[in-house]
């Protein structure tokens, strides 16, 4: 693994050793206080950031790194000047480059150009550090991944992808319940299909917020993402019918529900549900960013 960008995670023994590793660090950081001693990480954020900036700043820390927090005074990447030079100035200076960005082509590009690591922190298409940190959680709650059954319920986006993909390949049950024309691209659910079939699990898509089934655990996030412009009025009666609550956790028997925050309580998730320490394991899950990262990072340098 030479980068981390969602398109190369395709291997499952690859998966299940970072998932392996994250829970490895997270039991024992101090065995790895030193696993980056002498490097420094550049860090591009093209979008605002709580949990993935002080999830990577700190977990760099922690493994004796240096991260240097590039934010959007610098503008949007491709604008200033060109995504090349950006990356083959930053591998002059930095060991690895992380990137929040709007454009997944901003991403491949980096990684094109850069003589070192790039990781995709998120952009368009993906979210491959959330995924990882989300089966990180379940694998601390669930003996065998293979068993569980996992339900994403509401907009279709970059985290829905990488949840599909990573459960695809690692041979969980996924069940993707999006409003009419809110769904994945097909091309990105033809590539999910094709590696479900390949793992054996079982890949569903429903446009019907009844028809979700019996699921083991049920995921949900914003439906609006970052950077568009939707007004909730215009989206609201076709998303609410999709709305995660105390309820719907009933009819499916789903015992656990998962959300990658910021949560727009009473919008796609109830304060209720989300606040329910029975049910959710939404802090957990955020925790694992940082472990989920800091495997990737250990991972990247010790292919170098």
């Amino acid at each position: 693994m030479s980068h981390f960008l969602a398109d190369d995670l395709q291997s499952k023994s690859q998966i299940l050793d970072l998932i392996a590793l994250a829970k490895t660090i997270k039991s024992n950081s101090a065995e790895y206080s030193q696993a980056l001693a002498g490097k420094s990480v550049a860090m591009i954020f093209e979008k605002p950031s709580l949990r993935t900036h002080v999830s990577f700043d700190i977990g760099i820390a922690k493994l004796g790194g240096h991260a240097l927090y590039l934010g959007q005074q610098n503008g949007k990447l491709g604008e200033r000047e060109r995504v090349s030079d950006y990356a083959k100035n930053l591998s002059c200076y930095a060991d690895a480059i992380v990137a929040r960005v709007f454009s997944h082509q901003s991403i491949t590009g980096l990684a094109e150009h850069a003589s070192v690591p790039v990781i995709n922190a998120l952009c368009d298409l993906y979210h491959p550090c959330q995924a990882l940190a989300d089966f990180v959680t379940l694998a601390e709650q669930f003996d065998d991944l293979t068993q569980v059954k996992l339900a994403y319920v509401g907009d279709g986006n970059n985290v829905s992808n990488s949840l599909m993909l990573v459960a695809a390949i690692l041979g969980v049950d996924f069940t993707l319940a999006c409003p009419e024309g809110y769904g994945p691209n097909s091309e990105m659910f033809a590539k999910a299909q094709a590696l479900a079939e390949q793992s054996g699990s079982k890949l569903v898509l429903t446009h019907d917020a009844s028809a979700i089934g019996a699921q083991d655990v049920i995921y949900t996030d914003t439906w609006v993402s970052m950077g568009d412009d939707t007004k909730f009025a215009d989206i609201e009666a076709s998303f609410m019918p999709f709305q995660v609550n105390h309820a719907m956790m009933e009819t499916t028997g789903a015992t656990k529900v998962l959300h990658c925050q910021p949560a727009h309580l009473e919008h796609e998730i109830t304060t209720a549900l989300f606040d329910d320490e029975k049910y959710a394991i939404v802090f957990e899950q955020a925790e694992n960013r940082m472990w989920a990262q800091m495997a990737v990072l250990v991972t990247l340098f010790a292919n170098q």
